[in-house]
This record gives C-alpha cells, structure tokens and sequence, in this order.
C-alpha cells in the first residue's frame, strides 16, 4: 500500500504499470501515463484533433527528458530546458502557436497528475512563457479576393472546369470554418431549398455534441456548391479527398493568382472575421458564426479590430488552456 499527499492509501500496482488513474504514483514512469493521459482527455470531452495533438506533445517531451523517467522527478527546470530544446536546440522550426500549444500541453499533464494527488507540486505552474502578443495573421484585400476568385473559376480537373476550387474558397470566405469543421461537413449539412438557405456546422467534441451553429449562405455560394455536387457528387461527407489536398488546392489558387499572402484556412477564417466586422455585423453574432467561446473571443475579437486597423491595446497573452482558438 501507498500513501497519497491527501492521506488517502492505494494499492501499488505490478511492475508500476498503471491500469487506471487511481495506480499511478509519484515513480510511474512518464511513458505509462500517456495512455490514462489521453482517455482523461477524451472523457474530458477533448477533439480528436486536440488528444492527438497533445499526445504528440508529450511524446516530444518523453523523448528530451527520457520516456522512463518517473513523473514524481520532474521538475521546473526540467521542463523549461525542454522548451528551450524544442524551441533552438532540436533542429525543428517551432511556430509560436505550436510553442503555446505544446506549453499548454504540459500544464493540462501536470495539472491532472497534481489533481490525482500524485505529485505535490505542479512543476507546469511556473514554465517559461512567450512575452508579448503574437504577431496577427495576414489578411486578404478585397482586390486579393477578387483575384483568388476569377483564378478559381479558371481551375481545371482533367478537361473540364474544378467546381472545388472556388465553392472551397467562398465556403471558406463566407462561413470562417475551421479545416476539421469542412471535412466533417455532409450533403445534408447544406439546406439550400428553403427561403433561408443555411449550413449547419457541427460540433466534434462529446462535451458539446448538443451544440451547432447555423450559417446563412449566398447565392453565389449556393451556385459553387450545386455545381460542386454535380461534378463530385459526394455521398458522405462534403469534401471526398484530406485536408491536405484542400490546402494544396489554396496554394495552388494563389500561386496561379500571383498572390503576396498564400491562402490557408486559417487566413480565409481571419479574413472572414475581418470583412464581417468592417461590415458592420455585431461582435456577439461574429462571435457565434466563428464558433468561439466568450473567453477566447475576447483575445481574438482585439485582434480582429487591429487586422481591421483600429488602434487597440494589446494585453498580454492569456495563460489559460483553450481548444477553441481561431
């Protein structure tokens, strides 16, 4: 038997291989936690997106520190020479959103080992963060648009036309999806016969599985996704090819555009956000269409007004963990 630091006593489990929670111990090795890691976080209500994401993580981190390595001997110091590691000494850029992301990581880590009671002292607390905001993403002007769209109209498949590659960038432009909200997109997500045409983008986490928004569409983009079902006629979900290729498909756009910014769906979600603010949409209803909680609007809805040119303070970046990021 073993003591927990809140009194409790539990059952030391063979060969300190935990099979729940409630066996690991300050001495489990760090590589036997990465499985209970991730089913806490799907339980959690956590995107297939996000676990894989912080599983990688915490791979990276098992490797610098070494997977055998008990959790009850980590320390602050080890932690932040991973982060300096990762950032200059591992020979892989790190973009500063992965570098938050992977920071986050091991504050949700430690911080669910810590509310087990099996360690005392949260090592994460104290990690070396990023001073100052991150720099904004780039937009695109409306004459950029217009360039991306005539270049869009003008893509082949084979000898015929590409109806995907503009219904993908008015889709993208209009709406602000996500890349993993566009794939899960279905036929029947579109409701395009009634007076107000809508899409339904749902959500993937079990924690909000109750929870969709509806987005009013135009009548452009309704012409793109009718010629669109005619050319691929799709049968489960919207897109028939991976992300990947979809990206493909946007470079290529503003290769063949001669565009200063390459288009991402990241940029077509910022732009989005910008064009709707610039034209007057209330921020509580931008808040909404972009699918984003109130916490992390605040940051995103500051830098939406920046990228729109207004003169803002800009705080400093916020410390807690948020999937919902833009």
């Amino acid at each position: 038997m073993s003591e927990r630091r809140d009194g409790s006593m539990h059952q030391l489990p063979l060969f300190d291989v935990p099979a729940s929670e409630a066996e690991i111990t300050p001495r489990t090795q760090l590589r036997h936690t990465l499985a209970l890691f991730q089913q806490r976080l799907y339980l959690d209500g956590k995107t297939e997106h996000t676990v894989s994401a912080f599983t990688s993580d915490m791979h990276l981190l098992a490797e610098n520190l070494g997977e055998t390595i008990p959790v009850g001997q980590i320390t602050t110091r080890n932690l932040n020479d991973y982060l300096d590691w990762m950032e200059h000494k591992r020979g892989v850029a790190c973009s500063r959103k992965t570098y938050a992301r992977r920071v986050t990581t091991l504050k949700v880590f430690f911080r669910w080992l810590h509310g087990l009671g099996v360690i005392s002292d949260d090592p994460a607390l104290a990690v070396l963060q990023r001073s100052g905001p991150a720099p904004l993403s780039p937009i695109l002007t409306d004459d950029e648009l217009d360039s991306a769209l005539q270049t869009a109209r003008g893509m082949v498949r084979g000898e015929q036309r590409d109806a995907r590659a503009e219904f993908l960038v008015r889709l993208l432009l209009e709406t602000g999806i996500k890349k993993n909200e566009a794939l899960r997109l279905t036929p029947a997500d579109f409701e395009i016969t009634g007076a107000l045409p809508t899409l339904r983008v749902r959500q993937s986490s079990a924690r909000h599985a109750h929870k969709e928004r509806r987005l009013r569409l135009s009548p452009a983009l309704i012409d793109c996704y009718v010629a669109y079902l005619t050319q691929y006629a799709p049968s489960k979900t919207v897109f028939t090819c991976t992300g990947r290729n979809l990206e493909y498909i946007l470079e290529d756009i503003s290769t063949a555009a001669d565009l200063p910014t390459r288009m991402s769906f990241e940029i077509l979600r910022w732009t989005c956000g910008v064009r709707d603010y610039r034209a007057g949409t209330a921020p509580e209803s931008i808040r909404e269409k972009l699918g984003l909680s109130p916490i992390s609007w605040v940051e995103t809805f500051l830098k939406i007004r920046r990228l729109s040119g207004e003169a803002v303070d800009v705080p400093m970046p916020s410390q807690h963990a948020d999937d919902e990021a833009l």
